[in-house]
């Protein structure tokens, strides 16, 4: 019997760089350009990772793992995503579904998305079924219009029972 239910939201953004590659739940997708970050700059598995961290009230993803810290340079997104559901706060929660929001222009996603998926499932120890990510365009507008750059926007279910 499910006696507590949490929802988080995570949202993040990163600008398009030359000379990196560009990786999407953990998934590498061809593209002429990755994103920019302190770390592999995953930016899908970084909104989860708020979205997962917020519905326990835990802070964010910059608290547990800071850009300053020279430990994360480059660090593996997925490995961070691993990181966040070993803390102690988890040992008693489900998470019961996933809904990820990819956000850009280019490259085309939907080729991708099983793989996202799986990828994520795995990582989470999760059916596909329980994950969603759906990609958009910004129909031109602002920074993702331009293509600048990307923003991933995801929300969680969290259950126990208590």
């Amino acid at each position: 019997m499910i006696s507590e239910i949490r929802i988080g939201y995570g949202c993040d953004v990163h600008r398009f760089a030359e000379g990196r590659e560009l990786i999407l739940c953990g998934v590498k997708l061809p593209h002429e350009k990755g994103l920019l970050g302190h770390s592999d700059a995953d930016v899908a598995v970084h909104a989860l990772i708020d979205a997962l961290l917020g519905a326990l009230a835990l802070g964010d993803i910059g608290y547990f793992f800071p850009d300053t810290d020279p430990r994360y340079r480059g660090a593996d997104s997925m490995e961070l995503l691993r990181k966040t559901l070993a803390h102690e706060a988890f040992s008693s929660w489900n998470i019961s579904n996933v809904d990820l929001t990819l956000i850009t222009q280019k490259p085309r996603l939907a080729p991708h998305i099983t793989a996202m998926r799986e990828s994520l499932a795995r990582a989470l120890s999760l059916t596909t079924e329980r994950i969603s990510v759906k990609a958009k365009t910004n129909e031109g507008m602002g920074f993702v219009g331009r293509m600048e750059g990307m923003e991933a926007r995801a929300v969680v279910l969290l259950t126990a029972e208590k």
